[in-house]
């Protein structure tokens, strides 16, 4: 039976550093604190405090059971590779293969939780695309960035809900503003923050010439409603209009869109695919205070320019990454040089390579910079 002694040192030195970085035994301390927090019969008499309390709770024992499940099959598989060798029982080989392959599979993907620096990174993520420079191949191609991120954190098991879309012209999208709900979705995706490039064939063109579209991505952080800044109602206009686009089932006709502009910054937030108008001032209300405490904390950051970076015009040599449709197919992105012929794959929502080769390069460059930089 071949050896596999390397391979299961190697994995036991991996899953011994993943207890170290992820605190799993300060974990577990803090845990049994909260557990008796959590068992206090006036906990939801503050239920901002409860929910807070609650959501840690369930963070702590997602890494400690996470860890401890690695540690107990890297036990048994080497177990079973240690009674297979002495026991010259070759039957066993391919199951002691497949359980090194596995773990060296998922700790590949836990290493990434090692790059997220960032003060935000574990948060929920408030997102927008824009379209720029294209006319209607722009527009097109807002769509096409729409979906690429709805289907990336569909394959992510996060859940995507769509706030508000204004439609384009004749086709795709204008702009559009959504949700992604999941452990470091801001800190996947403030990677994706930034200009992307799209070059085909234009399927608007009539003599079906190459061209060059732009559309960007935009993202802030979510947060409890205790760490939103307090607004003046004063600050604030507040319109309200038809909702537009296909927004899903519960758009209806009357005018219970709610667009809010922040007049002092000029800061502007629509919503359209709540119930009612209530709800979707509700959830603009939210969304701008976000905004307005990203906009706050980078103004208050000494390196403005690494966080917010210098803003660019969505339109040529501004871009992050291009997406190459013709004369060739390519995707590569400006800053970390990755690229893939793969061009399918990621504009349905494979972008887990490019977002792991943005935080080795955002580790690497020792900065938090924005990706615009």
């Amino acid at each position: 039976m071949r050896d596999f002694s390397d391979d299961l040192n190697a994995l036991a030195r991996r899953v011994a550093e993943a207890r170290s970085y992820l605190h799993v035994d300060e974990a577990a301390v803090l845990l049994t604190e909260l557990e008796v927090e959590a068992g206090k019969p006036d906990l939801w008499d503050d239920p901002d405090r409860a929910r807070k309390l609650t959501t840690e709770m369930a963070r702590l024992r997602e890494d400690i059971e996470l860890v401890e499940g690695l540690e107990e099959r890297l036990s048994d598989t080497q177990t079973l590779h240690q009674l297979g060798r002495e026991e010259g029982d070759d039957s066993v080989e391919s199951e002691v293969e497949a359980g090194v392959a596995t773990l060296r599979d998922e700790l590949d993907r836990l290493e990434l939780r090692a790059l997220f620096t960032g003060e935000h990174d574990e948060r929920d993520a408030i997102c927008e695309v824009h379209s720029g420079a294209g006319g209607t191949d722009a527009q097109d191609w807002t769509d096409m960035l729409m979906r690429m991120f709805t289907r990336w954190g569909e394959r992510r098991g996060f859940d995507v809900e769509l706030v508000e879309t204004q439609p384009g012209t004749e086709a795709g999208l204008t702009s559009a503003t959504f949700t992604v709900k999941g452990r470091y979705a801001y800190g996947m995706l403030s990677g994706e923050r930034g200009v992307h490039r799209l070059i085909r064939i234009s399927p608007f063109d009539a003599n079906a010439r190459r061209q060059t579209a732009f559309a960007s991505l935009d993202c802030v952080p979510a947060l409890e409603q205790a760490e939103l800044p307090e607004i003046d109602p004063t600050d604030l206009r507040i319109d309200t209009y038809r909702s537009s686009g296909a927004g899903g089932q519960h758009v209806n006709v009357t005018d219970s869109a709610v667009r809010i502009t922040h007049l002092p910054t000029g800061v502007v937030v629509s919503c359209q695919n709540e119930r009612s108008q209530t709800q979707n001032k509700a959830h603009a209300m939210q969304i701008l205070a976000a905004r307005l405490a990203e906009r706050q904390r980078q103004e208050r950051a000494a390196e403005l320019a690494q966080i917010s970076g210098e803003k660019r015009e969505v339109a040529f040599g501004s871009q992050i990454r291009s997406y190459t449709l013709a004369p060739y197919r390519l995707v590569k992105d400006e800053r970390t040089r990755h690229e893939t012929g793969n061009v399918d794959a990621v504009l349905d929502g494979d972008l887990d390579e490019f977002i792991e080769a943005w935080l080795h390069w955002r580790r690497r460059e020792g900065t938090r910079a924005s990706p615009e930089d």
